[in-house]
């Protein structure tokens, strides 16, 4: 009887196309934008969506619709979707893929492909995008099947979302796209051997709780993991409770509040002082949500090197990688933290650590030389952060700027920041403010970009200026590659080889010829004007700041030194702010 109903049920599917497929498995997603550009061999795909009703913003290069798709993936904290076509379409997703399984950021990505049967032919745009991108996607398939779509389409956004996030291609050959199959969509999906491990165990739990009780210098870092496990409330509840500091990671800023008494700030080779001291002196160290990435660590031979180390991470893969591991604790962020909050364990007697933090705190505070004749990058961070309270989604490319951004942006709240770690990616910024505007409607969405990662996304303010979102777009202008400047300056005897750009275009001119308006400043009071100019208007803007073009980003910690080996710190009396 019931495998007479089960086959009634199955005559009853609708017979479809696999591009009519695609379209359906997205609208039963709930999927909200989809960023993509058209080509060959997904134009049945394109044609379908003509009259699906779903969302789409065609950017002006497949790199700006993948690091649009994270901008929006990280701030709504849903997968984003991108559609690429065959060839140079997919490859040229390859760098935000890389970025987004770095990242840890849920995509759901469709490639097409040459038609099944000239695959290995070389074919017109035909590009092996399964062998590509293997190695940099969470999990990839290529649909031979047609009745295998639907299960494919609901795995694929599964895996993105579960467990750590990150990005999944579906690679679709056209004649896929053509063939008729019958649409069930209704499957439960069964992955035995991917069974991510979400609560934690209690018997590790409680050797933390314990460790805990008898630490006399202990931190918490806490990384990306917290924010997408949506764990900020409760990483607070636990700090609170029992009085333990916090050090961020720079994925992880806006995971616990910037301006509460117990942070430390952002850690690694831009870190303050406070927090690498912190790191180096600790005696219990727990990590929640970081994979304990170079950039942070510094040398590992002096990586809290009296500490007791636990770990809390829904990666087992993290857990011991790079940093010896006491405690490790695989699990989702919250559930871990949901369980220390309920556990009974002594407070730790930490008054003398706390006092020796705050004294690292008065006494080697952020700092740099004021310059009211030039815009100093700090100074324009810091007055950004006081026009929008500090609410704003602040997205960033990669350098000087975003460093100045993480060091000087108080970021309160969670899912707030955008920016590309693990990849560096440049190039990334403003793609990326377009996915977190369309992500959140209401928020105030700043770019702040340096001239030359600028330059490699620029013609993403078509689409800014044809959806009219009103993003303010930041360039901190320091007419070179700047990082690589200040490298070659400390490093390679001030030899700057190829990072000095004196003849840049005209930024106001060039965003005005894309029906932006756009100012200029070149001074602290002109940079002032502009900015409370921009932010009064409720469409696009673009402002070109001419910054101090040989500033550096201070604190630092040189390759191969220890995060207490930082240059560039003066003590506060000897600083002027």
């Amino acid at each position: 009887m019931a495998k007479m109903k089960v086959e009634e049920q199955r005559k009853q599917r609708t017979k479809m196309s696999g591009a009519l497929m695609l379209i359906e498995a997205l609208k039963a997603e709930k999927v909200e934008v989809i960023f993509g550009y058209p080509g060959g061999a997904v134009l049945p795909i394109y044609d379908k969506l003509y009259d699906s009703g779903l969302f789409h913003v065609l950017t002006r290069h497949e790199q700006g619709a993948i690091h649009a798709a994270e901008g929006y993936a990280r701030i709504s904290g849903k997968p984003g979707v991108v559609i690429a076509t065959s060839g140079p379409g997919a490859t040229n997703i390859v760098t935000g893929l890389t970025d987004a399984m770095m990242d840890s950021i849920p995509l759901v990505v469709f490639t097409g492909q040459v038609a099944s049967n000239v695959i290995g032919s070389d074919a017109f745009q035909e590009a092996d995008v399964l062998g590509i991108t293997m190695p940099i996607t969470k999990h990839s398939y290529q649909v031979r099947d047609i009745q295998e779509l639907p299960r494919i389409i609901k795995e694929a956004f599964h895996i993105a979302t579960t467990g750590r996030p990150g990005p999944v291609l579906i690679d679709i050959p056209k004649d896929m796209t053509t063939a008729e199959g019958e649409f069930d969509y209704e499957q439960d999906v069964h992955l035995p051997g991917y069974q991510p491990t979400v609560h934690p165990n209690h018997l590790q739990i409680r050797k933390l709780v314990e460790a805990v009780s008898q630490a006399k210098k202990p931190v918490i870092l806490a990384g990306a993991g917290v924010l997408h496990a949506n764990a900020s409330k409760e990483l607070r509840q636990y700090a609170e409770q029992q009085n333990i500091p916090v050090i961020h990671t720079l994925l992880g800023l806006g995971g616990f509040p910037a301006n509460h008494p117990l942070f430390l700030g952002m850690a690694g080779m831009h870190g303050t002082y406070t927090a690498n001291m912190a790191l180096y002196e600790c005696d219990l160290l727990i990590n929640i949500g970081a994979r304990f990435d170079d950039r942070v660590t510094g040398n590992l031979k002096y990586f809290a090197p009296n500490a007791t180390v636990a770990h809390i991470d829904i990666d087992p893969a993290e857990i011991g990688k790079n940093v010896p591991t006491k405690i490790p604790i695989v699990s989702d962020a919250k559930e871990a933290l949901k369980e220390l909050i309920h556990q009974d364990g002594k407070r730790p007697d930490i008054t003398a650590w706390l006092a020796q933090l705050a004294e690292w705190k008065t006494n080697y505070p952020l700092a740099y030389e004021n310059d009211v004749q030039t815009v100093k990058p700090q100074k324009l961070i810091e007055m950004i952060y006081e026009l929008t309270n500090g609410e704003a989604v602040v997205t960033t490319d990669v350098g000087q700027h975003q460093m100045w951004t993480a060091q000087y942006y108080k970021f309160n709240r969670p899912h707030r920041w955008v920016t590309s770690g693990g990849l560096g990616t440049m190039g990334f910024g403003l793609p990326a403010a377009i996915g977190a505007q369309l992500a959140d409607k209401q928020a105030t969405v700043v770019s702040i970009v340096g001239d030359a990662g600028f330059q490699m996304t620029l013609q993403e303010l078509s689409v800014i200026q044809e959806l009219n979102l009103p993003i303010k777009v930041v360039i901190v202008n320091n007419q070179s590659l700047g990082m690589v400047r200040q490298w070659q300056e400390i490093f390679y005897d001030k030899r700057y080889s190829h990072s000095l750009v004196p003849n840049q275009p005209d930024f106001v001119k060039l965003a005005e010829a894309y029906n932006i308006k756009a100012f200029r400043a070149k001074t602290e009071e002109e940079a002032k004007e502009v900015l409370k100019q921009a932010f009064s208007l409720s469409e696009p803007v673009l402002l070109d700041f001419h910054v101090k073009a040989d500033e550096n980003v201070y604190p630092m910690v040189a390759p191969g030194k220890g995060l207490h080996e930082m240059v560039g710190v003066k003590p506060c009396e000897e600083s002027l702010q």
